[in-house]
């Protein structure tokens, strides 16, 4: 028996010892027969277009799901069918998901090894993501989600836990990481379930890690129990794994297994492992973990299971084959909530009774970093399932001051810092929305965004893509543009690529008054929001508002004019927007301030259009690719016989943000600059 190493080799926890073996021995041999099935039947016969054998892991993974129960959540991969099966999916979803059918995880959208599985009375399965590594933070955004509903929520604490599986390749990626460090300073009741098959499709292990194991290079990972084993055995597999198991339910800490496994397949269907020698190949047979099982489990019936089990997947297959394709005219459903509840995830926003459009104005002028601290006070105090973290956004009250207070008054539980690292900030947020939370992460600056942009894309596409089984609802706050001078690292915008991910709602306030009726409207959503707060505006006298009233919300896709006029319309949004205004003095505009990017007010932009047959866009991002281009089309398309002049866009010139005040007020659109655009069109 291999080493096994536990930070408490005294735990009074033992092992499951009764172990149903047929239910191992029956899951071990569907999960084969699906793989047999695909391999000589449906792969060739065009059927399934993506295969990946469990083969050589199935017999560990089906005793971890067997272990799993109601209130755990477990984040797999593309080679977790095995588990999948020990939690009950349907045999005809799995192999109809494979086929494209309708119904199944994705009712066609996705391909059928990127699975998910709400399971009312027993561990779901988190839908799954394309990415390697991506898996990790949303299980550790689980797992701080059974945390804080025992000490924040005061919910009885049943010993749930999240659990993710990752091979031996995904050890190397940031999202592992960064799902450590999570789990191991919080405590997380989590369980990271590696299986070592020593490749990651062709690149041998020891590119990943040093010395090829993990677990042996974690020894002295603090706050973090190790198992480590042979997968291939039932005895210590399943001590392994339940002594592990065991370990997260009592509280003691999270804890990682890495059990050695065989692939006893190529990494998908189509790899001929040619970079394998026979030798090789035949070493891995010789440690197929189904023969030992059958010996360990000689007293089964093993001929009555088999026929079965033949039976039962046949007729999957035929169910399966039975249903139809998903009809085109649904393949744009459930981008966006559209009223209908996801199984998981969502509804933990207030809801909006009671609410108004119409600003309740009092009060002084007060600027946008005031009026937001004060909505999310307001949602904090009335709503326990709201949360706010990011890099320093505790005692320091975040860079930009817009937290500044929340942490003492609500507690380090609910108002937190974070490790620096982006990608977990997001995906923890990820885990915590499908938990039924209502997580409001915060990124310092819009550039920091990018070691996200993974999971903001998963989170954006999971309703859609589970169609609508599950969604992960939050609200992204993110300050970016300039503010007195310009940088490329901190003064980027670039909000066309949110705009550009299907499922996320953009909002871009100029002004105290629109932030918080968006903010108050995006926290009792129930969609993802990016919502962008431009620096420059935080505190800029112009963009200050009296307080609009304790029950103002301002619905997504309203634009307002600001400015009222029949020779031209100009379009824009954030800091740009008075900027505008400064330049249409003396001239008859529409001044049209969209607010929401998306959705964006089309129908206010082409009526306005339609009256003054001019149109000037102006925005802060660079101007190949950037948001007014979709505007300037929709204009052309929609509008073109109405126009008496081109379209025409003031923007930033293709470069990062310059540095020195100098270049930075020439490369940001200026008042000058939009006049005299004004003016062209104007006596064009």
């Amino acid at each position: 028996m291999a080493d096994v190493m536990a930070a408490d080799p005294d735990s009074d926890f033992r092992p499951d010892t009764g172990t149903d073996w047929a239910e191992v021995a029956r899951l071990v041999l569907t999960s084969r027969a699906m793989d047999e099935l695909e391999e000589t039947r449906l792969v060739p016969e065009k059927k399934v277009l993506y295969q990946f054998s469990a083969r050589g892991h199935d017999m560990a993974q089906v005793m971890l799901g067997l272990h799993l129960r109601d209130g755990d959540a477990a984040c797999g991969y593309y080679r977790s069918r095995p588990m999948l099966l020990a939690l009950g999916v349907p045999l005809a979803d799995a192999l109809g998901s494979g086929m494209g059918r309708e119904g199944g995880y994705s009712d066609g959208r996705d391909i059928g090894v990127v699975f998910n599985y709400p399971n009312p009375g027993g561990a779901h399965a988190l839908p799954m993501c394309g990415g390697v590594g991506a898996q990790y933070t949303p299980a550790a955004g689980w797992a701080q989600a059974i945390a804080y509903k025992s000490n924040v929520l005061g919910e009885k604490d049943d010993g749930a836990i999240a659990v993710v599986l990752g091979g031996d390749a995904s050890c190397a990626t940031g999202g592992f990481w960064s799902a450590l460090t999570i789990a191991t300073t919080q405590s997380l009741p989590m369980l990271f379930y590696i299986e070592d098959n020593g490749y990651g499709i062709s690149v041998t292990s020891d590119y990943q890690t040093p010395g090829r194991d993990i677990a042996a290079n974690l020894a002295s990972f603090k706050n973090l129990a190790i198992w480590n084993g042979d997968g291939t055995d039932p005895a210590e597999a399943e001590k392994l794994i339940g002594e592990a198991i065991g370990h997260v339910r009592s509280r003691k800490g999270p804890a990682l297994i890495r059990l050695t496994v065989p692939r006893l397949e190529g990494h998908s269907y189509q790899d001929t492992q040619t970079y394998k020698s026979e030798e090789a190949v035949q070493a891995e047979w010789a440690r197929d973990p189904l023969p030992k099982l059958r010996a360990f489990a000689g007293g089964l019936d093993w001929g009555l299971i088999e026929a079965s089990v033949e039976r039962e997947v046949e007729a999957a297959r035929a169910e399966a084959e039975a249903r139809g394709v998903s009809t085109p005219d649904r393949v744009t459903d459930h981008i966006f909530y559209d009223g209908v509840a996801s199984k998981v995830g969502g509804n933990a926003g207030l809801p909006m009774d009671g609410t108004t459009e119409e600003p309740q104005l009092e009060g002084q002028r007060i600027n946008m970093v005031t009026a937001i601290r004060r909505v999310l006070d307001q949602e904090l105090e009335a709503n326990p399932k709201v949360m706010v973290f990011g890099e320093d956004v505790g005692p320091k009250g975040g860079v930009h001051a817009v937290t500044l207070g929340l942490q003492d008054k609500f507690g380090v539980g609910r108002v937190f810092d974070t490790s620096l690292n982006e990608e977990g900030i997001v995906g923890r947020a990820v885990g915590m929305a499908l938990a039924g939370l209502m997580p409001v992460p915060e990124i310092q600056f819009r550039k920091y965004a990018e070691p996200a942009t993974e999971q903001i894309n998963d989170c954006g596409t999971m309703r859609w893509r589970t169609a609508n089984r599950f969604a992960a609802p939050m609200v992204l706050r993110i300050p970016g543009g300039f503010f007195k001078c310009g940088d490329p690292w901190h003064s980027q915008t670039n909000e066309v690529q949110f705009v550009h991910n299907p499922g996320w709602k953009v909002a871009v306030p100029s002004n105290a008054e629109d932030a918080v009726g968006l903010l108050r409207a995006s926290l009792r959503g129930n969609d993802p929001v990016i919502f962008f707060e431009h620096r420059a505006m935080l505190d800029d006298s112009w963009a200050r508002r009296p307080w609009p009233g304790d029950k103002f919300v301002l619905p997504f896709g309203k634009a307002k004019k600001t400015r009222e006029g029949d020779k031209i319309t100009i379009v824009t949004w954030g800091a740009m927007v008075p900027r505008c205004e400064a330049a249409a003095e003396g001239i008859s505009a529409d001044v049209i301030d969209l607010r929401t990017l998306m959705p964006w007010d089309r129908d206010m932009v082409l009526d306005s259009v339609r009256g003054t047959r001019r149109c000037l866009i102006v925005h802060e991002d660079l101007r190949t690719g950037g948001f007014g281009a979709e505007i300037a089309a929709v204009v052309a398309d929609e509008a073109f016989l109405d126009l008496d002049a081109p379209v025409a866009r003031v923007t930033m010139p293709d470069v990062p943000s310059p540095h020195h005040p100098k270049l930075l007020e020439w490369a940001v659109p200026s008042v000058e600059k939009i006049r005299a655009e004004i003016d062209r069109l104007v006596g064009f």
